[in-house]
């Protein structure tokens, strides 16, 4: 069988919990993980299936994400997935929060294949005086579910 070349974009710089995310899912797909300054928007379609994910700040993915995915070139169906980690989760939180970079992804001919999202600790704005919000996640049940996740990607590949 041919080997699936994989991609795992991800920001993620204040508690680095969605770093922690896309290495359990890179670790399962086997897949190369890069920054979004570290990716050239032409070189996206060489690969089998890529992940979009970051921090959701004021409920969408990173900036940065967002203006790669406004940067790539149009493709035909081309697998995709998109993750974050949130300081609010929920079914209809989450797909609100990845609308922006899904309806970005899906306006440029990418089919998404999936999306995760689990809680990551929060110090943003005010919340720092309080000592922040769910301290300890992403939690080793969130990594065992961005574990399964990716299980369940790597099967709809194959």
């Amino acid at each position: 069988m041919l080997q699936k070349k994989l991609l795992i974009i991800v920001f993620s710089y204040h508690h680095n919990n969605t770093e922690k995310i896309a290495k359990v899912m890179a670790d399962v797909l086997n897949a190369q993980i890069k920054t979004p300054p570290e990716i050239e928007p032409e070189e996206i379609p060489d690969y089998d299936l890529v992940g979009f994910g970051s921090g959701i700040y004021s409920a969408k993915h990173d900036e940065s994400l967002l203006e790669l995915a406004d940067e790539l070139p149009k493709v035909d169906n081309k697998n995709v997935f998109i993750f974050s980690t949130a300081g609010i989760t929920g079914k209809s939180k989450s797909s609100k929060d990845h609308a922006t970079l899904r309806e970005k992804l899906q306006s440029k001919g990418y089919n998404i294949v999936d999306e995760f999202q689990c809680k990551g600790f929060n110090t943003n704005s005010f919340l720092k005086l309080f000592g922040g919000m769910n301290k300890g996640r992403p939690n080793s049940r969130d990594l065992k579910n961005a574990e399964e996740f990716a299980w369940s990607l790597k099967k709809t590949l194959n």
